[in-house]
């Protein structure tokens, strides 16, 4: 049972087994009949199931997140969406890690073995258990930021949102997008239609840092009445900036990717090498601040509400 979005964290804190998905879809349900939001689930790829509230054919938004729960990993998804060096530099240093460590165990069993064909044999099969274990295997149930933050965004703004406004936006919770942002485009099949017009709004780690960072797709940053809109997000909130990222290197991997009018949304820390996001994927995801959750509730439903109203002034002087 959900008496707040918050609840989700101490109710629901892990989302990886079926049964656990199921429960936490139940109370998703519930809270949204409170609310009075239409729910449904669709059905999509390798038994995903992503939850809707609000109509999908009508919406003019998409306020979005994954709700699924990572894999747990002996070190941090460290991601560095601004800066292209770091960036590889880190993605190399994973590729090596899987590489290198099915090694010297396949070493080994071929010397025990007294044949080397054996090692190759047993490295490539530790290779692929270990990139199994990375996307499946036992979940992390330290997952505060990844994705908790972006699910109780998501039903903070669903349940702030005045009545006047609900018709304009659907809200979805994806499934498997630990496995490969597969219940987004699961959903975007369904409803290519529909999101080939619409703005996505995409909420994926973003409990966690000072700077909150818009990332559009190409083809929304070359949309600029859309752009322009955006660009009003833009602004200080004590130790808070929210911000956009238009031009230079920028890569977020998640959800919106997969929608022509995608905006992936995050929250990242100031280091060394830029702006970052790290801890997820391990026991240190514990951070999700109330004050991240509440500045973009406010930011979010003051950008929908003010596109209607500019919409429906636009309309009036027809």
């Amino acid at each position: 049972m959900l008496n707040t979005p918050m609840d989700v964290l101490t109710a629901f804190p892990v989302r990886k087994s079926g049964k656990q998905k199921a429960a936490f879809r139940a109370a998703v349900q519930g809270y949204a009949r409170e609310l009075g939001y239409e729910y449904r689930e669709e059905k999509g790829s390798f038994g995903c199931r992503n939850v809707v509230l609000g109509d999908p054919e009508g919406a003019e938004y998409l306020v979005t997140a994954h709700y699924d729960t990572c894999a747990a990993l002996p070190f941090p998804n460290f991601i560095t969406p601004c800066a292209l060096l770091p960036f590889l530099g880190y993605q190399l240093l994973v590729c090596v890690f899987l590489l290198l460590m099915p090694l010297i165990p396949a070493l080994a069993v071929g010397y025990l073995a007294g044949d080397f064909d054996v090692s190759f044999a047993v490295w490539y099969a530790l290779f692929w258990v270990g990139l199994g274990m990375m996307l499946f295997g036992p979940a992390n149930r330290s997952n505060a930021n990844d994705n908790t933050s972006g699910v109780v965004t998501v039903l903070e703004i669903a349940r702030t949102l005045p009545q006047l406004h609900r018709g304009k936006v659907c809200f979805v919770l994806f499934d498997l997008e630990e496995a490969g942002l597969i219940g987004s485009a699961s959903y975007r099949k369904t409803h290519k239609k529909e999101t080939n017009r619409q703005l996505v709004l995409n909420l994926d780690c973003v409990g966690d840092g000072d700077t909150i960072l818009l990332f559009p797709t190409k083809k929304l940053r070359k949309d600029q009445t859309r752009m322009e809109g955006l660009r009003k997000l833009r602004g200080s909130f004590g130790e808070k900036r929210l911000d956009i990222r238009e031009k230079g290197f920028a890569v977020y991997p998640s959800d919106q990717g997969n929608f022509p009018y995608g905006v992936g949304i995050c929250a990242l820390r100031k280091g060394p090498v830029g702006l970052y996001l790290g801890r997820i994927h391990t026991k240190r995801d514990t951070i999700l601040e109330q004050t991240n959750v509440n500045l973009l509730r406010s930011a979010l439903t003051s950008f929908i509400t003010r596109a209607e109203n500019r919409n429906r002034s636009a309309l009036s002087k027809e």
